[in-house]
């Protein structure tokens, strides 16, 4: 993995196949470390969970207010990033793990969830979407 940042001028491609290419470069930086035999759909699930708690940590006892400006401020705005990128990098690893298309499944459960919570008319389910 390069240690060089992109430059922001350059044209970025597509969405999902910038995303592939940057699961790409995870599976190939932990393969040079010899980090796949670490790199299991447990241990990445329980990787996944832990940093999506050092996100939430970020945010456990500010206000709703201060929660909705917490990118103004430069220094919490890059742990906030930091995190973000943690959380997207272990689940890019989990679906390369278990050949998940995370787009394809994103799609899907929009779909589902489309389906499930017209926006037309009172709602008649109490579930909530993580159901």
């Amino acid at each position: 993995m390069s240690t060089t940042p992109e430059n922001d001028d350059a044209p970025k491609p597509p969405h999902g196949d910038r995303l592939r290419q940057l699961q790409r470069r995870l599976a190939d930086f932990a393969a040079a470390r010899d980090w796949g035999q670490y790199h299991t759909p447990k241990n990445l699930a329980v990787a996944l969970s832990v940093e999506a708690a050092e996100l939430v940590e970020i945010f456990q006892w500010l206000t709703p207010e201060q929660s909705a400006a917490i990118m103004a401020e430069p220094e919490n705005a890059h742990r906030v990033t930091d995190e973000v990128a943690d959380v997207l990098a272990y689940l890019l690893q989990f679906c390369e793990v278990l050949g998940v298309d995370v787009l394809d499944a994103l799609a899907a459960k929009i779909e589902r969830n489309e389906a499930r919570f017209p926006v037309t008319g009172p709602s008649t389910d109490d579930r909530h979407s993580s159901e």
